[in-house]
């Protein structure tokens, strides 16, 4: 979850990063998720990421694109109050 997106899901079709590339073509947000945590986030990120995802699967109301909205922008408060978004 960003805090802000200048573009809808379906003009992103392959994502480049410092760790990897996400080719997203033709697959649904769930997937594309998946996708992206497993191909661009950070390592240190991608255990946090994907167990988020996966709550978020289970417990979100929305189900085409899940998530917890309690939580979902808590990186970015852990990254203002600590200068990092990791849990340690």
């Amino acid at each position: 979850m960003v805090s802000h997106v200048d573009h809808t899901e379906h003009d992103v079709h392959v994502i480049i990063t410092e760790q990897g590339v996400a080719d997203l073509r033709g697959l649904p947000p769930r997937f594309r998720a998946t996708r992206i945590i497993e191909n661009c986030a950070h390592p240190d990120y991608r255990e946090p990421l994907l167990d988020y995802f996966g709550r978020a699967c289970i417990g979100a109301p929305g189900k085409h694109t899940p998530h917890l909205l309690d939580e979902a922008l808590s990186w970015h408060t852990r990254f203002l109050r600590h200068g990092t978004m990791r849990f340690d």
